[in-house]
């Protein structure tokens, strides 16, 4: 487990633009069992990849016109309940930090894992996002 007030603005750079920080399992079954309408679940990180690429590419993604209904996230190693729940809805996928899940109607429609994130530019990471919220939003 990482100290809170060192992963606080690393949360924070989501919840800022909108993000809500789930932080138990019942508060990601609350947001992933409802059958309507589309979420999009950010599994935030303390490494670099997270914050030079998923965290900036999450945020440019929602700028879409076109975006999920619900932005959550759950911050891996440190809401640990949280996060190995949402990871259960995120299954075939192997657990992935960061990664991003975009879920439709109670359904996994789009993941982009680690190795999707890492290295590659947040802006490249952001068009593969709004695809996926042009296509399924």
């Amino acid at each position: 487990m990482y100290p809170p007030e060192l992963v606080a603005p690393m949360k924070e750079d989501l919840t800022s633009v909108g993000f809500e920080q789930l932080t138990s399992a019942s508060e990601v079954d609350a947001t992933l069992n409802n059958n309507d309408g589309t979420v999009l679940v950010v599994v935030n990180s303390v490494c670099g990849c997270a914050a030079a690429n998923a965290r900036p590419a999450a945020k440019m993604a929602v700028q879409n016109d076109k975006k999920p209904g619900t932005l959550a996230t759950v911050f891996a190693g440190v809401d640990a309940e949280a996060t190995e729940q949402a990871r259960k809805f995120m299954l075939p996928y192997p657990p992935s930090s960061p990664s991003m899940a975009l879920f439709k109607d109670g359904k996994l429609v789009h993941f982009i894992e680690r190795h999707h994130i890492e290295g590659r530019p947040a802006e490249m990471i952001a068009e593969n996002l709004t695809a996926a919220f042009n296509e399924y939003c």
